[in-house]
């Protein structure tokens, strides 16, 4: 009987030090190191890593780049969506700073809200003259990259489309349902979406969608800026640059189908061949 009430304690032990650290990770959004994760639960180094390398393994944790371990999307969902949110742009900051390293434009990442575009973080161009978003704002789907990035690839594409207004916004928005249902289509099949004056005089902006685990669209990043300085050449620059970006944050959110992602974006084809044509 003795063995028997140890067996079962053993594994609610076990139970209680991987909830410890799961507590201190949730207590760090920014991530910790392994030495920090064992100071802070009293957990010694080599158990702390087996936990840790185990959680990582199934997908509940990644590694940045500065190798802290954070709570990946896969688990942060089992919260809050605000968890999910942070967890979200902290694998899309480094993505962002090198885009904006190399683009000088501002750089957005974006979420689905109904049927607009919701800004999660935003990294401003230093040029006096530049797009100017704000976290927490919200913007059509239609009108915007990051918004038809989004809408090209979600499974009730029809279902939104019906319910949309097409209000004129900037110069050349979209007003047909016809027009955006053939926007959408090349984009599916590019990997990118453009705003060419669509949300605002004088102003041109790419983006690409970013996918989850499971393969659904759940966010996008893009560039915006004057067209006075992103011309047609920069256009195709940028989009290159911004949809590799998008495909890199998606392997750090766990999609199991990158390598396919990957060869679709070089050669043309849509980025998840079931997409497009159920959405």
């Amino acid at each position: 009987m003795i063995r028997a009430r140890e067996s079962k304690a053993g594994p609610v032990g076990v139970l209680s030090k991987v909830l410890q650290v799961l507590e201190a990770l949730d207590a760090a959004p920014a991530g910790l190191q392994l030495r920090q994760v064992a100071q802070n639960t009293g957990i010694n180094k080599s158990t702390a890593y087996r936990f840790l390398a185990h959680l990582e393994s199934e997908g509940y944790l990644f590694r940045d780049d500065d190798g802290a371990y954070i709570v990946a999307p896969k688990l942060a969902r089992l919260g809050a969506g605000m968890a999910y949110h942070a967890t979200l742009r902290h694998c899309a900051r480094p993505v962002m700073k090198r885009l904006w390293s190399m683009t000088t434009e501002t750089v957005n990442l974006g979420v689905l809200d109904g049927l607009t575009v919701l800004y999660l973080d935003v990294m401003e161009s230093t040029h006096s003259f530049r797009m100017v978003s704000e976290i927490g704002m919200r913007r059509p789907l239609y009108c915007t990259a990051l918004g038809k990035a989004m809408l090209a690839f979600i499974e009730d594409r029809d279902a939104a489309l019906q319910s949309m207004r097409l209000d004129r916004v900037g110069p050349h928005t979209i007003t047909s349902q016809a027009r955006l249902r053939r926007e959408l289509a090349k984009i599916a099949q590019q990997g990118f979406a453009v705003d060419d004056e669509e949300a605002g005089l004088g102003s041109r902006c790419v983006g690409a969608p970013i996918f989850d685990e499971s393969g659904k669209v759940t966010a996008a990043i893009s560039v915006s800026g004057p067209i006075t300085r992103i011309n047609r050449d920069r256009l195709m620059v940028f989009a290159r640059a911004v949809r590799e970006g998008a495909l890199s944050v998606s392997a750090k959110l766990g999609y199991a189908r990158q390598q396919q992602v990957e060869a679709a974006a070089s050669s043309g084809r849509p980025a998840k061949a079931g997409a497009a044509a159920s959405a």
